[in-house]
């Protein structure tokens, strides 16, 4: 479904007009020292700056919270998706650095282990800072983006974001717009989709860490995942006794005797409303409490001393906008395993999406997709660029690109074209010369055909 740039807020009743309230002119200061601002630093949006920065571009990275990372860190997934197609590691250049100083944190898991490793989150954190800070680029911390203004119908001139400082218009040559939700680019004006053709969009899961396991027990009992046909998931959920759990379980043990998990799912109608979201939050820890009250119940051994330690502070949310680009990557490409002449990397992830009834799709060993450019440029607006989840494509191709190793992916991609546009095309991202851009990331060892 194609959407427009606005909607109505879900607290009016349908053809209920919005009120409005008129406040007196204030002066908004300018800081317009900037070459590309980054808005949301996610796994995306901390690789963009990083290569923007890197590229000579004057960067600047901003997030609404106080640590980057998105759902490695804030969000506290306990593991990566696969690195690998089950021969080869495929999401390369800054996705591999990141990837293999993250694993530094985790010494439990093997040397060579490229998929499902568990994510160590202080330790991801640390990766991110270091990685952005060194490059030269600057983050700005708990900001968050509040309007944008066009100077024209195709061209942004600046960003308001709003902070300790009030609020503040930031004037870049090139936007990448990382916020995960679109929140730039539609604020912009771009066209975008979200959900299906019965509105529904995929279900959220808010995930949790659990302390005082016992580290052997976990590591000789049965697994939980669905999969496992000895999980104790099973006899769990047909007794009824626990009506907020389900079947989706996955955990690691992401260090002694702590296990994350990415439990349980949360149904929204529309995951970029902040009421629903609200409401979200709260579900996602009853949620937490009731996955380990079943555990105590069925695995006393590993869980009867443990206890939650943290709930993330970030709601997993697996789609909301996706932005409508010059080019719109739809299952049948991921079906055919495509490749393309501006391809900027590769994915070999699932098709994996939270919807009851659906069925996934796997690739083979050895089997991948190309990422188009084109994916990333929105159509319509000049100097603006999109990673991580809110590309273009469409809801199917989505669950397989929506995950993190392609996030960084496309991140690298977009920072790096963000740059370029200003040295090649007088700030026009549509028009940089993409041969040059393939050159640079295979320079800094990205993968593609």
């Amino acid at each position: 479904m194609l959407l427009a740039a606005t909607s109505v807020p879900s607290f009016l009743q349908a053809g209920e007009k919005q009120p409005t309230l008129s406040i007196k002119n204030q002066k908004i200061a300018i800081d317009s020292q900037w070459d590309v601002i980054v808005v949301g630093g996610g796994p995306a949006g901390c690789t963009a700056a990083t290569a923007a920065a890197r590229e000579g571009a004057k960067t600047l990275l901003i997030e609404a919270t106080g640590q980057l990372g998105g759902m490695g860190t804030t969000g506290m997934i306990p593991a990566w998706c696969p690195f690998s197609d089950g021969e080869k590691i495929i999401y390369r250049g800054l996705a591999e650095k990141v990837f293999r100083a993250a694993k530094k944190g985790v010494p439990h898991e093997p040397a060579d282990k490229l998929d499902w490793v568990s994510i160590n989150p202080e330790q991801l954190m640390t990766v991110y800072d270091d990685m952005v800070c060194s490059s030269g680029a600057k983050v700005l911390f708990f900001s968050r983006l509040a309007d944008v203004e066009m100077a024209s119908d195709d061209t942004i001139e600046a960003i308001i974001v709003a902070n300790k400082n009030g609020l503040t218009a930031f004037k870049a040559k090139v936007f990448v717009d990382c916020t995960g939700d679109g929140d730039l680019s539609v604020w912009a004006g771009a066209n975008y989709f979200m959900g299906n053709n019965s509105d529904q969009v995929q279900l959220s899961t808010l995930c949790f860490s659990v302390a005082n396991v016992d580290s052997y027990g976990y590591t000789t009992n049965p697994n939980l995942y669905w999969e496992n046909k000895d999980s104790p998931i099973h006899d769990a959920l047909k007794s009824g006794k626990y009506p907020l759990i389900d079947q989706h379980s996955c955990n690691n043990l992401i260090g002694p005797s702590v296990v994350q998990f990415n439990a349980g799912h949360i149904a929204m109608t529309n995951s970029t409303d902040p009421w629903q979201i609200s409401d979200a939050m709260v579900k996602g820890r009853k949620v937490a409490a009731e996955y380990l009250r079943m555990l105590k119940d069925y695995q006393p051994q590993v869980y009867g001393n443990a206890f939650i330690v943290k709930t993330a502070s970030l709601l997993g949310i697996r789609e909301s906008r996706r932005i409508e680009g010059d080019y719109v990557f739809t299952i049948q490409d991921w079906l055919d395993r495509k490749s393309f002449d501006d391809e900027i990397g590769r994915n070999c992830y699932f098709v994996d999406i939270h919807i009851k009834g659906y069925e996934a799709k796997h690739y083979g060993r050895g089997e991948s997709h190309g990422i188009p450019y084109r994916i990333l440029t929105p159509k319509g607006i000049k100097n603006l660029l999109t990673a991580g989840r809110c590309i273009s494509t469409d809801e199917e191709a989505l669950g397989s690109l929506r995950v993190m190793p392609p996030s960084l992916v496309t991140g690298e991609a977009a920072g790096l074209a963000a740059a370029l546009a200003i040295k090649q095309s007088k700030n026009d991202v549509h028009n940089i010369d993409v041969d040059f851009l393939r050159k640079r990331l295979q320079e800094e060892g990205q993968y593609f055909k």
